[in-house]
């Protein structure tokens, strides 16, 4: 991400990222209460330094069940101490006692029963609390930028793990739809990245315009906290300004489809010059079928706080909606390098 345009100034501190699992803590969300009857057994754990994938294998093999009847809503980092859900498709059956399963870095904190299973996806967001050490650069220039957050957000990038190591996932997709034989299950992953990949190039050059938090002239405006949108009437323009102001509303990128897009005017045409500039991409998304559909450019953290534990330490803590990258908050603040 450090090649992407930054929105407030570029970062004033250097420091360590994940020295230890503890210093990236991620508490997931769901937005939903179990019933506590049903066929599907929910599980809250938490588990350091563990993939998620990894995981639900492990959980079906302690159940004595296919993978395909362990789920979860939302992968979560794997260098990092992460709390979430998962579900376990045990109709009829007796669940293995679970203080016996046997993974030191997991730790099973709930189970519960519930009458649906988890999708993907299918959760509200995820609280972070975040450390960076050995802090060098300007103190006071990282407390602007983190209140400039605070009041502005960030723009709304897809992390780095979307494009796979070195970015290789986008080479990938482009071979995948130059008619190369990819393995069927990885297809929705390159797809996605292939998405993602002319959103933030969007995003890029409308942060560079300085009109990354703006309604321009028509404009596909997401809703606050919902996945809804509409396009901008630009007779009503003023109003516009004013709840993209308040944070009611934010400003939004193409996630590449087929058909045309449903952005109009000055929006639509910044789009498709850079669909231009990324034409096999978007033209083999668009062979996929997919609906046009959208997403934020810009993404406010919630609850977001910081404390400077000692000179060189700094916490911050916020949480953010499902699809989000803490990644795209930590960037604007500081230059890191990880210690995993």
């Amino acid at each position: 991400m450090s090649e992407l345009p930054y929105a407030h100034g570029g970062p004033p501190l250097s420091a360590v990222l994940r020295a230890t699992p503890e210093d990236f803590l991620v508490d997931e969300d769901l937005g939903i209460t179990p019933s506590g009857e049903g066929e599907h057994v929910f599980l809250t754990v938490r588990k350091r330094g563990t993939n998620s994938d990894w995981l639900a294998e492990r959980i079906a093999a302690f159940a004595g069940v296919p993978a395909r009847d362990v789920s979860f809503a939302g992968m979560k980092d794997r260098h990092a101490v992460t709390t979430q859900t998962y579900s376990v498709h045990l109709p009829g059956k007796e669940a293995p006692d679970w203080a016996q399963f046997p993974e030191p870095d997991v730790e099973i904190l709930s189970h519960t029963r519930h009458h649906r299973k988890l999708r993907r996806g299918a959760l509200n967001g995820n609280a972070f609390r975040i450390t960076l050490r050995e802090i060098t650069g300007a103190r006071d220039q990282a407390e602007a930028c983190l209140q400039a957050i605070a009041r502005r957000g960030v723009p709304n990038y897809f992390g780095e793990q979307r494009f796979g190591r070195e970015g290789q996932n986008i080479q990938r997709a482009l071979a995948l739809f130059a008619g190369r034989r990819i393995p069927r299950k990885q297809h929705g992953m390159l797809i996605s990245a292939a998405r993602s990949q002319i959103f933030n190039a969007v995003l890029a050059c409308r942060v560079q315009a300085g009109n990354w938090d703006r309604i321009l002239n028509g404009e596909c405006c997401c809703l606050a906290g919902s996945r809804s949108w509409f396009v901008a009437d630009n007779a009503e323009q003023a109003t516009h300004d004013v709840r993209a102001a308040k944070g009611d509303i934010h400003p939004s990128g193409p996630l590449w489809g087929s058909g045309a897009l449903p952005s109009q005017a000055e929006a639509a045409a910044l789009e498709e010059a850079v669909a231009q500039q990324n034409q096999k991409l978007a033209q083999g998304l668009a062979r996929q079928r997919l609906d046009q559909d959208r997403r934020a450019l810009r993404l406010v953290p919630e609850a977001l706080q910081w404390e400077w534990t000692d000179a060189r330490t700094l916490v911050v803590a916020f949480s953010l909606p499902a699809g989000s990258y803490a990644t795209a908050v930590l960037r604007e603040v500081a230059a890191w390098r990880e210690m995993v």
